[in-house]
């Protein structure tokens, strides 16, 4: 499973560093406190790092809750079980 992941990963590098190749003309991007001049590559290419960071924390912030409240209902059933059975 891990060699899987990591072959995807290295997948979408590639492909992101392909674009970027593909893609060197600068752009400007204006955001609310900055102005950029980015190649639109690397601005794709941060795109998808930002995004697959985001996801990647999502989800394990809905797991670790969700373990987070199977423990809480484990202990609550483990303190109202009668004693001796």
């Amino acid at each position: 499973m891990r060699l899987i992941v990591i072959l995807v990963l290295v997948f979408f590098a590639a492909a992101g560093v392909v674009v970027g190749a593909l893609n060197a003309d600068l752009v400007g991007y204006d955001f609310a406190f900055a102005r950029l001049q980015l190649p639109k590559g690397a601005a794709l290419l941060a795109a998808l790092v930002v995004g697959w960071l985001l996801g990647g924390l999502s989800a394990w912030l809905g797991v670790s809750m969700r373990h987070r409240r199977l423990q809480r209902q484990r202990r609550k059933e483990a303190g109202k079980k009668p004693v001796g059975a």
